[in-house]
């Protein structure tokens, strides 16, 4: 089925702690809206967080955004049940919603306070996924563009031209995985050889380009920061291993290296500090890493469980989650103060998958110990050594300028475009 394929390239990509010291954050439980079962996916500047949640008495799962002034609220859906995955600095949400009851297709969405969730519409088949969304409300996914699902088009949707087909490399599918605050896509396509996939970037300029390989036959692109730069894994000669990568206009593909054995680049901060997870030698589990300009490569331990990073903010504040024989943990890790356990609502497992400028991290755990199956919720991490009052709407004014600086430099945006601007900056794109 298209909408699962891709998706599930991500999720794979974000689940894995180790350390066991006492938590320096305080975990908030969400909530849900009315089942036992949450997810939180991302996080906005202003501490906005989305996901989805079964309904009460689990009998559909529906999209949500929680802040904390509101808390959580349903965001309906197009007809089935209804996924967001992703927010903007503006509290524009995105996903994907099935059209009806019987949950045979899905349609991309876009949701926002005054407009309430819009269906996306397709690119001529019957499915429709958003990955994606930028501060100007630019919308990156893929779509089958046949009515039988043999082709598959990544897209980028805009306010002012609709869905737009970015086409392929060559083959029959293409999908975006992100988008930057300039409207620069990218993701992977088929190309003209059977079976080969390369990572590409997307720009209204110069169209669909091939970013190549580190000498393999394939290539994915996962992330791109507000500089152009990407990031993501290449094949390196002769099939042998993975290795993750950064890509500049300027400097082409470079080989990041690994701890030893296969290497994955999942996510970047505008600063260029990349996160993504490795197979030391002579180990047969996965090691979370950080890599700057400045250190390279850097292993953020694993000890006898895998660890991944799913994602970085400018801070350099690192979060993922381990996976080991007992329980997972979420963690976060700092530079000075290494990787910390986050702990869980009181189950077994918990899971981080986004962090946001100011160090709100977001993700989903379980709520009660055992071997028996246990609710999950969705749950937001706040470092308790800044206490705060009761939340109010200027929370993100209150975390100073610093924050809402590294904000504007980062893939969020940070403030929103007025009204007019985002389609001015399209014209000035043409």
């Amino acid at each position: 089925m298209l909408i699962l394929g891709a998706i599930l390239v991500g999720a794979a990509v974000a689940r894995h702690t180790g350390a066991a010291t006492p938590s320096p954050f305080v975990a908030v439980d969400l909530g849900t809206l009315g089942g036992d079962f949450s997810f939180a996916y991302d996080v906005n500047a202003r501490g906005q967080v989305v996901g989805d949640s079964f309904t009460t008495g689990n009998v559909a799962d529906h999209a949500f955004s929680w802040t904390p002034t509101g808390g959580m609220i349903d965001l309906g859906t197009l007809g089935g049940s209804s996924f967001a995955v992703a927010v903007s600095a503006c509290g524009q949400v995105v996903g994907h919603s099935y059209t009806t009851p019987q949950e045979e297709h899905a349609h991309a969405f876009s949701w926002t306070p005054a407009g309430g969730m819009i269906d996306l519409g397709t690119l001529g088949g019957m499915d429709s996924i958003a990955m994606a969304v930028n501060a100007r409300g630019q919308v990156a996914g893929y779509s089958a563009t046949d009515p039988h699902g043999h082709t598959v088009h990544a897209f980028l949707w805009t306010p002012a031209g609709g869905m737009i087909d970015l086409g392929t490399l060559g083959g029959t599918r293409s999908v975006a995985r992100a988008v930057n605050v300039h409207g620069q896509v990218v993701g992977y396509s088929y190309t003209a050889v059977p079976f080969v996939f390369h990572a590409f970037s997307w720009t209204r300029a110069g169209g669909m380009i091939d970013l190549g390989t580190l000498g393999g036959a394939t290539s994915i692109a996962y992330a791109v920061n507000a500089r152009g730069q990407v990031v993501g894994n290449s094949f390196t000669p002769r099939y042998t291993v993975d290795h993750a990568f950064s890509w500049t206009p300027e400097g082409g593909m470079i080989d990041l290296g690994s701890l030893g054995g296969p290497s994955f680049a999942v996510a970047l901060s505008s600063r260029g500090h990349i996160v993504g997870y490795s197979t030391p030698a002579g180990n047969f589990t996965d090691h979370a890493l950080s890599w700057t300009p400045e250190g390279g490569m850097i292993d953020l331990g694993g000890r006898d469980s895998s660890t991944f990073a799913a994602a970085v903010n400018t801070l350099g504040q690192v979060v993922g989650y381990s996976t080991g024989s007992a329980a997972d943990h979420a963690f976060a890790w700092t530079p000075a103060g290494g990787m910390i356990d986050l702990g869980t609502l009181g189950g077994n497992f918990s899971y981080a998958y986004a962090v946001n400028a100011r160090g709100d991290i977001v993700g989903d755990s379980t709520t009660v110990a055992g071997d028996h199956p246990s609710p999950v919720h969705a749950v937001l991490w706040r470092a308790s050594a800044t206490p705060r009052r009761g939340a109010r709407a200027d929370d993100e004014v209150e975390a100073g300028p610093r924050v809402e600086r590294e904000a504007r430099e980062g893939d969020e945006g940070g403030h929103c475009h007025r009204r007019g601007e985002g389609r001015d900056a399209e014209r000035e794109d043409d």
